[in-house]
């Protein structure tokens, strides 16, 4: 039987919204959830405007080992025999590559789930953790994770493999607290100018899932965590205030009750400037946002950390947020 994807047994977590008939995100790290009965389940996604080479995901059925796949029109998976003939699959967008278009239509750089066939699907039991999201760039995305050789590839077609959002610190950290993750974070994007894929810079870009599609999660964020600054050393320390302040002004009048962490770009770019910031703020708003000072949590070189360097900085990061993550 199909079902369709506007079935409510079939979860969402992340940037989703309606395009061409289907649930559309390009926001990578976002994940489809699915309860299902029966030896198997066909997931069936909306690719006529994608372009090779295709997005990744991850696959994951019940508690056996996840595979990594391209997205394709029809994908078909097995499940092992249990004696409830029930099984969970977990698909995470895994990556993509990032100069596709993934903001302004036609998106291109995009995973459009049209719904499953299945015996049955069944209602998941319901996931009461708090969620937490990651605003950032591509090392918050987590672009360049794998070092990848190939005498067929070049840069960013090597990307869906090299590519990674289940590696970064941002779900590091996240599976630390236990909390789900949801996930704004694009290549080359900072507060001071777009990036790649057409996505406009933070502050314009922050209420859409993408072009005409607002941001509808089912409830505001537990937490937001805000990690901006890399793309924007060639701005000044004026420039990139200023727009800082604008993408906090935008953030805190769609999440009133969100707790906003802000913390400083690993290469360095103004800490002192965006701590001051953040001080006043907090006084002209009465509000309480914290500051983390990340300068020179792993090297500058490589911009993207591997996924050691990812590591890296989630243990630390998880030591600042344990006095503010209850």
């Amino acid at each position: 039987m199909f079902f369709g994807y506007k079935d409510t047994k079939i979860k969402y977590t992340g940037r989703f919204a309606e395009y061409n008939n289907s649930f559309t995100t390009t926001a990578p790290g976002s994940e489809i959830t699915i309860g299902f009965t029966g030896n198997y389940i066909s997931i069936e996604f909306f690719v006529d405007d994608n372009i090779s080479p295709f997005p990744h995901l991850w696959v994951k059925i019940d508690d056996e080992s996840s595979y990594e796949v391209p997205i394709s029109r029809y994908l078909r998976f097995n499940a092992k025999e249990n004696k409830e003939n029930k099984h969970i699959i977990s698909i995470i967008f895994k990556s993509s590559v990032e100069q596709q278009s993934r903001f302004f239509l036609p998106l291109q750089s995009k995973i459009s789930f049209l719904g499953c066939t299945a015996q049955n699907l069944f209602e998941l039991p319901e996931d009461s953790r708090k969620t937490i999201e990651f605003v950032g760039d591509s090392i918050t995305e987590g672009v360049l994770i794998d070092e990848f050789n190939s005498a067929y590839y070049i840069d960013q077609q090597n990307r869906p493999y090299q590519d990674d959002s289940t590696a970064t610190y941002a779900y590091l950290t996240a599976k630390e607290f236990n909390l789900k993750k949801l996930s704004f974070a694009y290549g080359a994007v900072g507060v001071t100018h777009e990036g790649c894929g057409g996505v406009p810079k933070a502050a314009v870009s922050y209420p859409y899932c993408f072009e005409g599609a607002k941001v509808n999660y089912e409830k505001e964020p537990d937490y937001i965590f805000i990690n901006h600054g890399a793309n924007d050393r060639g701005a000044t320390a004026e420039v990139y205030i200023a727009e800082y302040e604008n993408l906090l002004n935008v953030i805190r009048s769609i999440n009133k009750n969100s707790v906003i962490i802000c913390a400083s770009a690993f290469c360095g770019c103004y800490p002192k400037e965006l701590e001051q910031l953040i001080k006043n703020y907090n006084e002209k708003h009465n509000d309480s946002i914290y500051f983390i000072d990340a300068t020179g949590y792993v090297p500058i070189e490589p911009l993207h950390p591997l996924r050691e360097g990812h590591k890296i900085i989630a243990e630390k990061l998880i030591k600042e947020l344990k006095n503010i993550i209850k």
